[in-house]
């Protein structure tokens, strides 16, 4: 899947990248019609340790879903964010699956 990381106000790693990466890449085996993924990230500027903002835009044919999460680290929202797409992305499927059944 083609992934977009997109950092506001910083400069991302290539660690993070990976990371982003490797986790949008195994959203595929919930549903094989994703087009792209876009992952924002960006420091609230609060005095918060939960402070690291992940926004993940994942675009399917005719439809997109959106998670935006709010954690300590950045992998830990990433992960609450890609948890969050894979039961969308599950229920799509079933749907699509009890539609084309009956």
């Amino acid at each position: 899947m083609k992934v977009k990381v997109r950092a506001i106000d910083f400069k991302v790693d290539q660690k993070l990248v990976d990371f982003v990466q490797k986790k949008m890449d195994k959203l595929d085996q919930y549903y094989d019609k994703i087009i792209d993924a876009v992952v924002t990230l960006k420091l609230d500027s609060t005095s918060e340790k939960e402070n690291k903002i992940a926004d993940v835009k994942i675009n399917i044919a005719g439809d997109e879903f959106i998670a935006k999460k709010k954690a300590k680290t950045f992998e830990e929202a990433i992960d609450l964010c890609a948890e969050s797409q894979r039961r969308m992305l599950r229920k799509k499927n079933e749907r699509e699956k009890v539609h084309v059944t009956s």
